[in-house]
């Protein structure tokens, strides 16, 4: 009975697993077969600008995200307030709507007629701001979310003896709270940057040019076909893969 029950497991899992292996698999190997395409989009230099960007546009998101979102996600793990319930709701909403939605909502604040954009010096219409807010919009829940996770893990009576014995809550926060969440922040952080790399729909709305790397394997694939889209999307998966792998096994190690 006991063996029946994990071979269920077993192969429900494998189903899971394959669904997302198995086209990422056929993607590569369908590319590797046109090798002169791919070694094309690696001397490609558009391609690399759009890659660097990218990364840089969410560590850009995620650096914003930590410092913003970590003193929310502490109130919302160890305080019990009017509202609330409202907040958390609020801080999941990008998760439900169209991202290109989203990028409709953030045209209203910061576009040129915007709230904000129509008086602020900061251009974030086909600029670099446009695309930061962006990702952070639909990738700081993600955050928040793993932080509070991580700070309601945390036994309270902890940092109740720390004020018991005299020390004020900005340092029980500083020394014993922010230590013991570091790994979910960390991963949390992990999690928003890679949501912020794949994000299109949001940024194509706000800020198409300069283009980023989700931009620019669209604009290949309508303008020219599959064969000038895959080789940049290759290189894309391999390099996301690489250091997400890389910060997972830190953090496997930070954990050890």
């Amino acid at each position: 009975m006991r063996f029946s029950f994990y071979l269920f497991l077993a192969v429900l899992s494998s189903i899971i697993v394959l669904f997302i292996l198995l086209p990422i698999v056929a993607t590569l190997s369908t590319q590797f077969y046109d090798f002169d395409g791919l070694l094309e989009a690696l001397g490609d230099k558009a391609v690399w600008n759009s890659i660097l960007l990218t990364y840089y546009a969410a560590m850009l998101s995620t650096l914003i995200a930590v410092v913003f979102g970590t003193p929310l996600a502490y109130l919302l793990a160890r305080y019990g307030f009017p509202g609330k319930s409202i907040i958390e709701g609020i801080t999941d909403v990008p998760v439900v709507i169209p991202h290109t939605v989203a990028g409709i909502t953030l045209l209203a604040v910061f576009g040129s007629n915007g709230l904000i954009g129509s008086f602020s010096p900061v251009k974030f219409v086909d600029a670099l701001p446009g695309i930061v807010v962006a990702m952070l919009f639909v990738s700081i829940p993600i955050y928040i979310n793993a932080a509070r996770e991580g700070f309601s893990s945390i036994d309270i009576r902890l940092e109740q003896v720390a004020r018991t014995l005299g020390a004020s809550p900005s340092r029980v926060f500083f020394t014993i709270s922010l230590p013991l969440v570091a790994r979910h922040i960390a991963a949390g952080a992990i999690m928003s940057w890679a949501r912020a790399i794949s994000e299109f729909g949001a940024i194509i709305v706000i800020a198409y040019y300069p283009m980023v790397a989700p931009t620019l394997i669209y604009e290949r694939y309508v303008s020219t076909g599959l064969s000038a889209a895959r080789p940049v999307a290759v290189i894309l998966i391999l390099l996301s893969l690489a250091v997400f792998v890389v910060l997972r096994l830190l953090l496997w190690g930070q954990k050890r």
